[in-house]
């Protein structure tokens, strides 16, 4: 069997699939199905500062080769996450990695200290895809001077290994990936969702009770993995690529266009052991084309 070992900054996976956030819960609901512990890492559900409801619903819709999203980041809050989730899932055999938001810089950097705290949480992913509500509700990451600013901020403040989700939704997300790079980031992940709507032509209403949300699915892998290949160009930290991975055959595609790792989302909703297909078949593939290394694949997109 091939090495499935890859590294981001100090932190080793045993292999590059993890599972994205707000897909996979805390990792405690899906050990009824699949072993959560051979798994390369798991993102947990974005915590922000105070427990959030999340928006009314109907905030889920099914679209051609995909799903529309606007939950709202419902959670406990990182209190809430601190002392009533994560005693029981910090012996989990696996990376765990919690996703943090905010509205504010502050909020952010309120979440990040106690995160930091955690001896069993070796990273965060930071989602600047959040509205900076004292921005006129921009998101963070959508301007270089904006994602400089919080990834800076929380970088002073978290002392482990640096995520940061980017926004596909900018003109030129490789810019975004340098300026995320130079205020301190330890890898980026990308594509969050892009923003998309859907009408029921019946009823002549949204299908979702914000009218737009995030578009997720087989629909936005193209654009996944053009963003991935030119952000992998563009930056020297590590690139963990998400969006639309269904297969192994899609997860080996967004290493070769030179993401060190990858995340499934939706894919978690059909099939509960999608993640655990993914790694068996990257085996395989391997195992095929007499693949030593994972790393081989890395950024090994032909171009002549």
């Amino acid at each position: 069997m091939g090495n499935l070992s890859v590294n981001i900054k100090d932190l080793i996976f045993k292999n590059p699939v993890l599972t994205a956030s707000g897909t996979f819960g805390y990792g405690e609901e899906f050990s009824d199905f699949m072993d959560i512990s051979a798994l390369g890492g798991i993102v947990v559900k974005g915590t922000t500062g105070s427990l959030r409801q999340g928006n009314p619903y109907p905030r889920m819709a099914e679209t051609a080769s995909g799903m529309l999203n606007a939950v709202g980041l419902q959670n406990k809050g990182v209190d809430g996450f601190i002392n009533d989730i994560y005693p029981r899932i910090k012996n989990t055999n696996t990376h765990l990695i919690v996703n943090v938001s905010g509205s504010t810089i502050e909020e952010y950097l309120s979440v990040v200290e106690k995160i930091n705290a955690l001896e069993n949480i070796p990273a965060i992913e930071l989602n600047i895809s959040c509205p900076n509500v004292k921005e006129g509700g921009m998101a963070f990451g959508t301007s270089c001077p904006s994602a400089i600013a919080v990834t800076e901020a929380v970088r002073k403040a978290y002392d482990k290994t640096l995520i940061v989700k980017l926004s596909p939704n900018v003109t030129n997300i490789a810019e975004i990936a340098k300026a995320v790079q130079d205020a301190g980031a330890d890898a980026v992940s990308l594509i969050n969702t892009l923003l998309g709507m859907a009408i029921d032509a019946e009823t002549r209403r949204p299908l979702l009770s914000t009218i737009t949300g995030g578009l997720s699915g087989p629909a936005v892998k193209p654009v996944a993995l053009r963003m991935v290949w030119q952000v992998s160009k563009a930056v020297k930290i590590p690139v963990i690529g998400m969006g639309g991975i269904m297969t192994a055959k899609d997860a080996i595609e967004f290493l070769l266009a030179g993401a060190t790792a990858v995340q499934v989302g939706t894919a978690n909703f059909i099939d509960p052991a999608i993640t655990l297909k993914i790694i068996a078949g990257i085996e395989e593939y391997m195992l095929r084309h007499n693949i030593q290394d994972i790393r081989e694949l890395i950024g090994g997109m032909k171009t002549d």
